[in-house]
Order: C-alpha cells, then sequence, then structure tokens
C-alpha cells in the first residue's frame, strides 16, 4: 500500500497514517526508507550452546571487573540480554547502578546512549524530533537517543510520567512513531534504567504499566567487607570502567538471543510456569497480580537461563532461578501487608512453594 493510499484509507478512519521505515540514521528525512520487513537480519545462523556460554562468560568477566563481588547481579543482566528484555536497577546510591549499566553496553561492540532524566527532559529528547529544512524545503527527522542498540537511562524517576511514557512503545514495540511515521529500532534493543527508590523528593514513581515492560528488576546491595577492599584495590590508581575493552558485537549478542528462543521448553514446564504466575492473582496480600506478559517474560528468562547452564531445554529450577527478578516488581502489595512487613519478594517465594512442581522435563506426573 503507497503512502497516498494509507492517508486515503486514514481519512475514511478520520485516523492519521503511519509509515513505518527502518532505523533512521541522523538527518534521515521521511519517506526516504524501504517499506517495513523488506531487509533480512544478515546475522547468519543460530548459535551453537559452546559459543554462547564463552562469549556469556567472557561478557561477564567483564562486568565483574567493574562490579565486584556481585556475580548474581551480572547473571540476571545477562539473563536479561539473552531474552531480549530491559532490566530495571533499583537501589541506593553509590553502590554500582550506573556501572552496571556502563559496563555491560561497553562489553558489547554496538551503539549506546544514555539519557540522564530530569524532570523538564522532554519526550523528543528521547525519541527525535523533526526539523525544517530550509534548504531542502521538507521536514528531517534527527533521531533520539532511543536509537541505539543499549539505551542506559539513569534516574528514570527523576523524569516526568509523560517523559517517561515515550519509552513505552520502544520497550515493547521496538519502534518509534514520531509525527504519523514508525521507525523500527536496530536489534539486538535493550533499556538498562537505573532509580533511587529511596530519595523520592521530586520524583515521579514508575507506573505499573511502565514496570511491567522490564523484563528484570535487579537490586545490587552493599558488597561485603572482601568485595569492598578488593574494590578500593581495583579501583585505587585507574578507573576499570574507562578501560573496559568490548568482548562481543551487536550480531553476535542477536544470533545469540535468536538461539535461546529456540531451545526447547517441555509442555509442563510451560504449565507450570503458567500456573506460576496465575497463583500471583490469587493471593489476598497483592491488590494486582502478574500479567501475561509476565508469563512470557519469564518463560524467556528461563530459556536464558538454561542456556547460560549450558543446557538445550528448560527444567523447573531455571524458573525458580528467576522468579523473583522477573515477578517482583510487577505486583502491587495491600495496605495490611506493608503493614505485617511482607515484601513481593517474600510472597513469590512463598507461591515457589505452594505450586507442585512438574517431574523432570518430561512432566511424568507431579509432586
Amino acid at each position: 500500500m503507497t503512502s497516498r493510499t494509507q492517508s486515503a484509507a486514514a481519512g475514511e478512519r478520520n485516523e492519521p497514517a503511519t509509515e513505518q521505515v527502518p532505523y533512521p540514521p541522523a538527518g534521515a528525512r521521511h519517506g526516504g526508507y524501504p517499506a517495513a520487513g523488506t531487509a533480512g537480519n544478515g546475522h547468519g545462523p543460530l548459535a551453537s550452546l559452546d559459543e554462547l556460554h564463552d562469549t556469556a562468560g567472557r561478557i561477564a568477566a567483564n562486568v565483574e571487573r567493574v562490579l565486584v563481588g556481585k556475580p548474581e547481579v551480572v547473571r540476571i543482566a545477562l539473563v536479561t540480554l539473552l531474552a531480549e528484555g530491559h532490566l530495571l536497577v533499583e537501589d541506593v546510591p553509590g553502590v554500582g547502578k550506573t556501572s552496571l549499566a556502563k559496563a555491560l553496553a561497553r562489553s558489547i561492540d554496538c551503539t549506546v546512549s544514555r539519557i540522564q532524566f530530569t524532570p523538564d527532559l522532554l519526550p523528543s529528547d528521547v525519541t527525535g524530533v523533526s526539523i525544517y529544512n530550509r534548504q531542502l524545503g521538507e521536514f528531517e527527522f534527527r533521531p533520539g537517543p532511543v536509537f541505539a542498540n543499549i539505551v542506559v537511562g539513569d534516574e528514570i524517576n527523576r523524569a516526568s510520567p509523560k517523559t517517561q511514557s515515550a519509552l513505552l512503545e520502544c520497550m515493547e514495540e521496538h519502534q518509534v512513531t514520531v509525527d504519523t511515521t514508525t521507525y523500527r529500532l536496530e536489534r539486538p534493543f535493550m533499556v538498562i534504567a537505573t532509580q533511587n527508590p529511596v530519595e523520592m523528593e521530586g520524583t515521579y514513581a514508575l507506573p505499573e504499566a511502565q514496570r511491567d515492560r522490564f523484563t528484570a528488576r535487579v537490586s545490587i546491595g552493599y558488597p561485603d567487607p572482601q568485595a569492598e577492599m578488593a574494590m578500593v584495590d581495583e579501583h585505587a590508581g585507574h578507573n576499570p570502567l574507562a578501560e573496559l575493552e568490548p568482548v562481543s558485537d551487536a550480531a553476535s549478542v542477536h544470533r545469540l538471543i535468536e538461539a535461546v528462543r529456540h531451545l526447547h521448553i517441555a509442555p509442563e514446564v510451560r504449565q507450570y510456569a503458567v500456573e506460576l504466575v496465575a497463583a500471583t492473582r490469587q493471593v489476598p496480600e497483592l491488590r494486582l497480580g502478574a500479567s501475561p506478559r509476565a508469563t512470557l517474560q519469564l518463560v524467556r528468562a528461563a530459556r536464558a537461563q538454561a542456556a547460560l547452564s549450558g543446557r538445550e531445554f528448560v527444567v523447573p529450577d531455571d524458573l525458580h532461578a528467576v522468579a523473583v527478578p522477573v515477578l517482583a516488581h510487577r505486583l502491587v502489595l495491600t495496605t495490611e501487608a506493608h503493614a505485617a512487613r511482607r515484601s513481593a519478594t517474600d510472597v513469590i517465594r512463598g507461591i515457589l512453594h505452594r505450586v507442585p512442581v512438574p517431574h523432570g522435563g518430561n512432566g511424568q506426573g507431579r509432586r
């Protein structure tokens, strides 16, 4: 369908027409790109588990040079990357939230951008804006920082809800719509956002719809004394973050993501994932349980966890390993649960103990 036909059809429906175009370079003009879906991915055959394990190990070692003594946090970051999801890093100041995001971004030779969220940030500062070019006599689109493989959003809860919502379409649909034109984002695409849950003056809490688009949430926490001493020694004379070199590239990561998507998950294990998420909707301590999107993200994260463990199939232990970071931030507790000092993590762990686990990968009975 041509643009003129699209406009005519939109006029009949009284809706603006949208034209899909690929990821635009800086200074791209409207209408200068082929229609969506015409280009192949060009990333070659699927990666093997050995290649995945080797690449993930190199990325993890790179990140751990900066974030000392937090292998579990690095594991969740890698799981989110391989699940082609988005990561929310939530913790107090000074524990390495931004360092984790930057270290992961610098470990991959791909396009990276950083957004410092502030109350005066506008949606166009994130997505980009169309500027009139007087010489050409037409509007020219200037892409915003969201047009990158990895987008680091620092202190996302300091921006207004209007600006936060600029990420909704990007994170869910991997595209940006500006002035009725839709631009596809290049893959892989990952948003790593940080926020401080303690200092709440001048902040805007992320709504449930925004939190639900983050695949996982991690809290780094304070290091133990030995790790903190190692960090002091490591950072004493130089900055490891400035010395990080890429150990993979965007094309390789894309191949790993596609390989993870093809990992086998038995019907019984899929049913177990559905039951875990459905159980969150029946707990009296919760005002809001996990969504169907959470089920999809749980399965994708479990596949990535299985791949990191060197398996070509998913087992219930993989679901257990990612259940808390994938599900906890999506839940809304009741006032009574807060008063009883219950947390979403406690609720998820209780569900993991209550829901029967299928026997093995073949699902032969349940206990």
